[in-house]
């Protein structure tokens, strides 16, 4: 049986969004301070016993939160075909993370988005 690690960074953004076709109050623009939880798995560590540097992950993070952080996301283009739900901005970090952070060794294994601390959504990909 083979050990798989799973390293972790939670930060968060602040962002404006409105979910079209909503029946209620969250169909007029309103705002969030998004927390983001990023899950990476590896299998092996280094020399000093790290699978992946938390600096690396976060500074990941921070490079595509940059582009959503204080903006109405409904305004961006990952967002014009889709609500920027939180199941729809998981799954948009997911993708964009994994090309950042994917190698032979390490991938993105789920994003975690949460509107509110008691209440958000997961995405990740399984293979067929």
């Amino acid at each position: 049986m083979t050990g798989v690690f799973e390293i972790y960074v939670q930060t968060h953004f602040s962002a404006a969004h409105a979910l079209n076709g909503y029946p209620g109050d969250c169909a007029r623009i309103h705002g969030h301070n998004w927390i983001i939880d990023v899950f990476v798995r590896c299998s092996k560590l280094n020399e000093i016993g790290i699978g992946v540097d938390f600096r690396e992950i976060k500074e990941s993070v921070k490079r595509v939160l940059k582009n959503l952080d204080h903006f109405n996301l409904n305004e961006l283009p990952a967002f014009q075909d889709v609500n920027p739900t939180s199941e729809n901005i998981a799954r948009f970090l997911y993708r964009e993370l994994s090309r950042q952070l994917n190698t032979d060794g390490i991938t993105v294994s789920r994003i975690k988005v949460s509107e509110t601390p008691g209440a958000g959504a997961f995405y990740w990909e399984e293979d067929p």
